[in-house]
């Protein structure tokens, strides 16, 4: 059995102390593939480094997140577009709006989300989107820009059919689900079951939002099977299932 994490930062300090085993515990549970979305320029080098040290497991990806979009992001968006020259990636992301904290920045964040998704379609990768308290900003570009060149992620995913209706409308989007699924009181089981597996990826985004029994402690990549675990339970299929279709729902998308 295999799985593949779309989408955990295990390049960040948490990792600092244990990093190799945090990546041997994820081969050992079946993760063949972690992919690494950027954060911002202080984080390229690193997801980088990763890469090089574990080829073929780690997959680096390069972009701006919108939480770093403040004065200077013209000039980090010029470092994304620098970074795609010189090296390989898989997608461009993770970026989005967010305005959870913070709405200063909204106009800088819409223009930044703008420039990375033409970007991710110059460049044919998938753009992996990060909404909080955002999603009609985030359809408002979208439904501009969007076309068949367009693919992508909405990572971490925890609103309800609506929203999800209209993703799986762009037609070249999957719907990222995380540790929140497993949560006790959470709503997203019963969004879960009406999505088919075919719109689904997996993701931990680790060390954040660590799937039940893990709550509350630093997420990592292996505790990606509690998540599969958990959809096959909503599905009422077997965790080969899961496993089989969201793994290969990945792999089309990132080109694996």
């Amino acid at each position: 059995m295999h799985l593949i994490d779309t989408h955990a930062h295990l390049f960040l300090e948490q990792f600092d102390d244990d990093r190799d085993q945090v990546v041997q515990n994820a081969v050992s549970n079946g993760v063949k593939h972690i992919l690494l979305p950027d954060i911002d320029s202080s984080t390229s080098s690193s997801v980088l480094e990763m890469a090089k040290k574990y080829p073929g497991l780690c997959l680096p990806m390069i972009g701006l997140h919108p939480s770093s979009v403040k004065e200077n992001y013209k000039d980090e968006l010029k470092h994304v577009e620098d970074m795609l020259e010189k090296n390989k990636y898989y997608g461009i992301g993770e970026t989005g709006i967010d305005l959870y904290w913070d709405k200063t920045f909204l106009k800088e964040q819409i223009e930044a989300f703008r420039f990375q998704i033409n970007l991710a379609k110059k460049t044919d990768l998938p753009l992996i989107i990060h909404a909080r308290e955002s999603f009609d900003e985030i359809f408002s570009v979208i439904d501009e820009l969007n076309d068949e060149q367009l693919k992508g992620i909405f990572h971490s995913f925890t609103r309800d059919e609506v929203q999800a209706e209209k993703i799986l409308s762009y037609k070249g989007f999957k719907i990222g689900i995380g540790g929140i699924v497993t949560f006790k009181n959470s709503k997203l089981p019963e969004v879960v079951k009406k999505i088919s597996l075919e719109h689904l990826v997996l993701e931990t985004d680790a060390p954040y939002l660590a799937p039940t029994p893990k709550r509350g402690k630093r997420n990592e990549s292996a505790y990606l099977l509690y998540i599969a675990e958990k959809i096959a339970e909503i599905h009422n299929v077997s965790l080969q299932t899961v496993a089989d279709i969201t793994t290969k729902n990945a792999e089309d998308l990132f080109g694996l």
